[in-house]
Order: structure tokens, then C-alpha cells, then sequence
């Protein structure tokens, strides 16, 4: 039986693409192209009012200008790392330079387009961006569920199923836990039915994902 999906599980509402740049105008474009194409478009004239912003924590791509009025675009970028904003990162410019761009990219942008720029490239930049975004929400979403699965699961079966993913037979746990060897057949095929999983391998694998495997002890 699967347990039932909590909040954390479901999917969130559309993520927005967000669009910083001093340059009303540009801004305006490029929030025009962006919605024309589908997207979910927020505009912001400086970056405070974006980190500030609710929106920016769920958003699913910056379009960030290098150069804004008093701020560095790649300074914002290791603020918003720093701030656990986890959020892909366009950048664009008309002044940059190579070592501009490779600073960028190292510090983990998903693309550096120096303007002018073809539209198809920011869409394509964005695209990009998005499956990032998509991918590091299923991880996170992956990891929530079995964190709430995990948290039904007894101070028994938690000791069981930490013996199942080192690797232990039935009888080692048994032993270790001083609990008989049908017992233990018992608490493994609850945790199997709670972590919802049907495979060894699958409760391993989830067991990775929680940290379980390093540094715990049946006892």
C-alpha cells in the first residue's frame, strides 16, 4: 500500500522568469518576448527588489544584466548563492569580456549572452534553464516524500531498515537488535510497505538519499 502523497509532493504552480535590468525598455522587451513564448514573467528595475521579492526563491531563471545602475550582476549572483537562492542564472551584457564570461559560467550560470542577441539564443538559454530548474524540484520533491515516509516508520524499523541498507541478513539484524529473526521479517516488510518501495535495491537507494547509509548504528 503507497502511502498517501503529502503537500510537499504535489507540484507547484508555473515558476516565474524573472528579468533584472535598469533598462526599462529592454526590460519591457524581453519581458514581451518571454510571455509571448509562454512564460510567467517578473520585471524588477535593480536587483534588491528581486532578492527581496517572495517570487525569486521559486522562480525558475534570472535574466540578469552584468551591469546595472550601482550593483555587479556577478556579485548578485553569489549574494543570491549565498541567500540559498538556488536559481538557474541568465546572464546578459554589452560589456563583457572573456574572463567576465568564464567567471560567470564558473560560478554556475547557464548561459552569457553579450547583447545584442538573437532571441531564439535567450529562449534556447532559458529553455535550458528550466529543465534545471525542473530537475533540482524533483530531486528536492524526491527527497521531502521520503523524508515524510521515513518519519511514520518506528524507532524499530528505522533500526531495521538501517540494517536492510548495510547490507546485513535478517539473522545479523536479529542478532545485533536481540529481537527474534521472524521479527525482524516483520519490521523489514512494514519499512518496505511504508517507504514504498518493492525492491531491496529501491529502499538502498533511498536510504543514500537520506544519509542513512554513513554513520549510523543499529543499537
Amino acid at each position: 500500500m503507497t502511502l498517501p502523497i503529502s503537500e510537499t509532493c504535489k507540484n507547484p504552480p508555473p515558476p516565474a522568469v524573472l528579468v533584472v535590468d535598469d533598462d526599462k525598455i529592454l526590460r519591457q522587451a524581453l519581458a514581451s518576448l518571454l510571455r509571448s513564448a509562454g512564460h510567467c514573467v517578473e520585471e524588477f528595475g535593480n536587483p534588491i527588489a528581486m532578492l527581496a521579492h517572495p517570487v525569486t526563491k521559486s522562480a525558475a531563471c534570472v535574466i540578469l544584466d552584468i551591469r546595472l545602475q550601482g550593483y555587479n550582476g556577478l556579485d548578485v549572483h553569489s549574494r543570491m548563492a549565498a541567500s540559498g537562492i538556488d536559481v538557474p542564472v541568465v546572464f546578459i551584457t554589452g560589456h563583457g569580456d572573456i574572463p567576465m564570461s568564464v567567471r560567470a559560467m564558473k560560478a554556475g550560470a547557464v548561459d552569457f549572452l553579450p547583447k545584442p542577441f538573437k532571441h531564439e539564443d535567450l529562449l534556447n538559454a532559458v529553455d535550458r534553464a528550466l529543465e534545471l530548474h525542473q530537475e533540482g524540484f524533483e530531486k528536492r520533491r524526491h527527497f521531502s516524500c521520503l523524508q515524510a515516509r521515513l518519519s511514520t516508520l518506528t524507532p524499530r524499523e528505522n533500526q531495521v531498515m538501517v540494517g536492510v541498507i548495510k547490507g546485513l541478513l535478517n539473522k545479523q539484524i536479529a542478532w545485533n537488535l536481540g529481537i527474534s529473526e521472524i521479527t525482524v521479517k516483520m519490521h523489514r516488510a512494514s519499512v518496505m510497505r511504508k517507504m514504498s518501495v518493492v525492491r531491496v535495491a529501491d529502499l538502498v537507494r533511498a536510504g543514500e538519499i537520506l544519509g542513512l547509509s554513513n554513520g549510523l548504528h543499529l543499537t
